[in-house]
């Protein structure tokens, strides 16, 4: 199971990014979020949602085995066993595991869809 974005509904509002920093964190702060919002510019309203699309990249170039699948076959990053090399975050194609000066090891999506339910235009889905 992994989340999957239509970023062309995207509003760039960055609902789904406080709601994972609410799961993740505890905090209201879209920079502890597991998903970017990439605008682009010039062209206004135009936004790219990044996701986890579990592709295991992260997983099999991890040098120490941190990263590990939860019973719904989301990768998740094992904090007491990561190093902070930060391979996976090198390794990532999506650009969507992320370090913070609050936690020693890198975080990613978990696939918990708390971001769905705030979505208003139905960016986000689990598949």
């Amino acid at each position: 199971m992994h989340l999957h974005a239509e970023s062309a509904r995207c509003s760039g509002c960055r609902a789904c990014q406080l709601a994972c920093s609410l799961h993740l964190f505890g905090e209201n702060n879209p920079k502890k979020s597991a998903l970017a919002i990439v605008p682009h510019f010039p062209d206004p309203g135009t936004f790219e949602v990044r996701v986890c699309t579990q592709c295991g990249a992260c997983a099999d170039a991890c040098p120490t085995g941190a990263i590990l699948q939860n019973a719904h076959g989301a990768y998740y990053i094992n904090a007491e066993e990561c190093t902070g090399c930060l391979t996976c975050v090198e390794t990532c194609p999506e650009q969507v595991i992320f370090t913070h000066a609050d936690r020693e090891a890198p975080f990613m999506c978990d696939a918990c869809g708390d971001c769905i339910a705030v979505c208003g235009m139905d960016v986000l889905s689990l598949r």
